[in-house]
């Protein structure tokens, strides 16, 4: 795996090319520690997921899985490793390029919003393994795409192209080939640039309306409203733009 620093935003990069970055147990176990890492470092106020050009991720370490028991796998608590990424405090970007399957859908998914190169293809093809979607797979996209679409990718195993994901709403940004990882880094910028508070704040009200009924996600908001308001972003924020210049924000 690598990690970059390049300011306030924080690059991650899988680096199993010749396994295409199927996601081995000591694998995961290195991305969470090196994002729950990051993310306790107030410098850093965006992280970027990403593969390679050829693969975000292909899926599971087939191979680990066809010798665990299904007790090994419940007492390696291997499926919360995608809980403890969703976690994270610090807006997650995913990269996308190549193949992004299985698990390593479920990782892009567990991400706040996926940039994917127009050569990404999306999908849960554990059926044909005799197997389903553990990691999120059979809940989330059926909340990103809807009930049909994602019946039929995971039923079927079919892929969806960067296109068809764009506008399922699975994916938040296509671009080109060439373009994936550096656009990736530039909503990262983005996002750094805003209120390090007001960010977490709001990644944490948008995952109230994914998770809760409307009337809990509009009081969460409201709360979350009321103390990002007591924040010194918000008041250095605010005075920023009457002034007529940039924010200088702190994070606190």
């Amino acid at each position: 795996m690598i990690v970059e620093r390049d300011d306030s935003i924080a690059v991650v990069l899988l680096n199993r090319p010749k396994q295409l970055n199927a996601l081995s147990d000591s694998l995961m176990d290195e991305l969470v520690t090196a994002l729950q890492e990051l993310d306790r470092d107030d410098a850093v106020r965006c992280i970027v997921l990403g593969g390679s050009e050829r693969a975000f991720a292909a899926g599971a370490d087939i191979g680990e899985l066809a010798q665990a028991s299904a007790i090994q796998l419940y007492f390696a608590r291997r499926v919360e490793r995608w809980d403890a990424i969703r976690a994270l405090w610090t807006p997650l970007v995913a990269a996308v390029s190549g193949f992004c399957l299985g698990g390593g859908c479920e990782l892009a998914m567990s991400c706040d919003l996926i940039v994917a190169s127009e050569t990404a293809q999306f999908g849960q093809p554990e059926t044909g393994l005799g197997i389903i979607p553990g990691a999120g797979g059979t809940q989330r996209l059926t909340r990103a795409v809807g009930k049909a679409l994602a019946m039929d990718v995971i039923l079927s195993g079919r892929f969806l192209s960067a296109r068809e994901a764009l506008a399922a709403g699975l994916v938040a940004r296509v671009v080109a080939r060439e373009a994936w990882l550096e656009e990736a880094k530039r909503v990262a910028r983005e996002i750094a640039s805003k209120g390090p508070v007001a960010t977490r704040l709001a990644k944490e009200a948008v995952d109230r309306a994914y998770e809760a009924p409307l009337s809990l996600g509009l009081e969460y908001e409201r709360r979350a409203l009321y103390l990002a308001f007591a924040s010194a972003d918000a008041k250095e924020g605010l005075e920023a733009f009457t002034e007529k210049r940039k924010p200088e924000f702190g994070g606190r």
